[in-house]
């Protein structure tokens, strides 16, 4: 391979001064050996490209030394004397140049590529994932279909992360817009909050079922499910023992990646959907905060950042330091003695006789400062304190909210406490405080759930209630019925202990506990 002070000379062609005639002779080589077309002429190229012979040949000759073509002698028959004395070749590309221009064109591939937060993606991984766990539940599965399988979940889950780093890269400097109308932003605020929501449904439907199907794949097995896949993989290899090492590592790599997107690892508080999901939500108050400065832009006369890039701008055509310092001066007014903290004496006597804020401190009376201030620091006024305002009646109504709300709090934990172990569908009618209660309650427990017929115990944040949640494992739906609506779901036996009094938890210990498998 070509190389010059340690740089390859077959991507000179990039940096050339015909860089772009390179890039067109270089692209018709490449669609040529795509059309199974090994070998071109320059009479070919000049009519794919519009140029003399001469002037082809000189671009080839010149890829030739960089080392992206070959020229091979052509001994094709000759019509012509001129075609006789003139040397003939055929010019193919060479592996260093194919592998320099299918680099270039998957770079401006992936520089035009939008971000995007596929939906589509979800779908097909789940599908994926679901045949592959009847793969790894079957006595005998087919190895083709499984390294199948496994290839195309590869792809499409890089597909979503690529597309997804991309677009929460480029998020912020889309939200982040400048001189655009804002009937026009608005259009944009509405179709991108959309786009967001949508997602953010699709995200958290899907990753319960996802991680479901991973555990599901784990627990079958999936160790042979990537030896299979790299046997298929190492059987065409020349050197497969030497190889194993590095395909073993690398699909082990794809494997826990895929897991660690949709299931927090081990140590870790969250997954890479979760984050992802957490940006996609921040986004929207962004959103909401660029309408609020592009509205304030058209109502207020006056804008910071405008201000300071405009003000930026003027001390940098400055033409002496000078003038640099009357413009500080001017822009931020610390010249003037209006800054000077002053006694009620002072503010008469500046009622009576007015002096202009931009008068400078030589020129104006000078302040009177007491001596014992210039020694201590400190200067205490004589006579009686300032009156201190009373707040008491605040207080007390403070404290009779917070006695109000701390009986509703105790209310609703002794209405959901239950006496052992209960059915969710079974809970009843609940007012708004209970219902509320049990919704952070049901948001801890399913949070940590991980299996969709695992048994999780959670705790409220201010560690007052605790609950623990198994499935039914007959399919049975819960509802339960509020003031503001019913919230309908998969039914669950359900413990709750009041943490702080200790109601359900003598019952729930003289419950006999079932296995979930057994319910399952």
């Amino acid at each position: 391979m070509h190389q010059r002070d340690g740089r390859l000379e077959v991507f000179a062609y990039l940096t050339a001064e015909k860089a772009e005639r390179y890039r067109e002779v270089m692209g018709v080589f490449l669609g040529a050996k795509q059309q199974f077309r090994l070998h071109l002429r320059p009479a070919d190229l000049a009519a794919d490209l519009g140029l003399d012979d001469d002037a082809v040949r000189v671009l080839l000759a010149q890829l030739v030394e960089w080392g992206n073509l070959r020229a091979d002698v052509d001994t094709a028959e000759v019509a012509t004397v001129e075609e006789f004395n003139r040397p003939r070749y055929l010019y193919q590309l060479t592996a260093p140049g194919e592998a320099a221009e299918r680099a270039v064109q998957h770079f401006d591939a992936i520089l035009r590529t939008p971000g995007e937060l596929q939906t589509t993606a979800l779908v097909d991984i789940r599908s994926l994932l679901a045949e592959l766990a009847e793969l790894a539940e079957s006595r005998e599965p087919d190895a083709g279909k499984v390294h199948l399988t496994l290839r195309s979940l590869v792809d499409r889950f890089e597909e979503l992360t690529d597309r997804a780093q991309t677009f929460i890269a480029g998020l912020q400097r889309t939200v982040d817009l400048h001189g655009i109308e804002l009937d026009a932003f608005l259009a944009y605020k509405d179709r991108l909050i959309d786009y967001l929501e949508r997602f953010i449904g699709d995200l958290v439907t899907t990753q319960a079922a996802i991680a479901g199907l991973l555990g599901r794949i784990e627990a079958a097995g999936v160790g042979g499910l990537l030896a299979q896949a790299i046997e298929r993989e190492l059987a065409d290899a020349l050197d497969a023992d030497g190889d194993r090492p590095q395909v073993e590592a690398r699909w082990r790599a794809r494997w826990d990646g895929l897991t660690a997107w949709f299931v927090a690892p081990p140590g870790e508080a969250s997954s890479q959907s979760d984050v992802l999901r957490a940006r996609a939500r921040r986004a929207v108050p962004d959103l909401l905060r660029a309408v609020s400065q592009i509205n304030e832009r058209r109502v207020s006369r006056a804008d910071r950042a405008t201000d300071l890039r405009t003000l930026a701008r003027w001390f940098a055509q400055a033409d002496t330091d000078g003038d640099a310092h009357r413009l500080w001066r001017a822009a931020f007014g610390l010249a003037p003695s209006r800054h000077l903290a002053v006694d009620p004496d002072t503010v008469d006597a500046r009622a009576d006789a007015p002096v202009p804020a931009s008068t400078s401190w030589l020129d104006d009376e000078p302040q009177r400062i007491a001596p014992q201030l210039r020694r201590t620091g400190r200067y205490v006024r004589r006579g009686m304190p300032k009156a201190v305002i009373d707040r008491s009646r605040e207080k007390a109504l403070l404290a009779e909210q917070a006695h109000r709300e701390a009986a509703q709090a105790a209310e609703a934990r002794r209405r959901l406490a239950t006496a052992g172990r209960t059915r969710l569908s079974a809970l009843g009618e609940l007012d708004r405080d209970a219902f509320d209660l049990l919704l952070d309650l049901l948001g801890e427990a399913m949070a940590t759930k991980v299996h969709a017929a695992e048994t999780v115990t959670a705790t409220t944040a201010d560690g007052s209630l605790a609950i623990t949640l198994e499935p039914t494992g007959d399919g049975s739906t819960a509802t339960i019925r509020t003031a503001d609506g019913d919230l309908t779901g998969p039914d669950h036996h359900v413990t709750i202990i009041d943490l702080l009094t200790g109601a359900g938890r003598a019952a729930a210990d003289e419950t006999p506990r079932v296995d979930a498998e057994v319910h399952a």
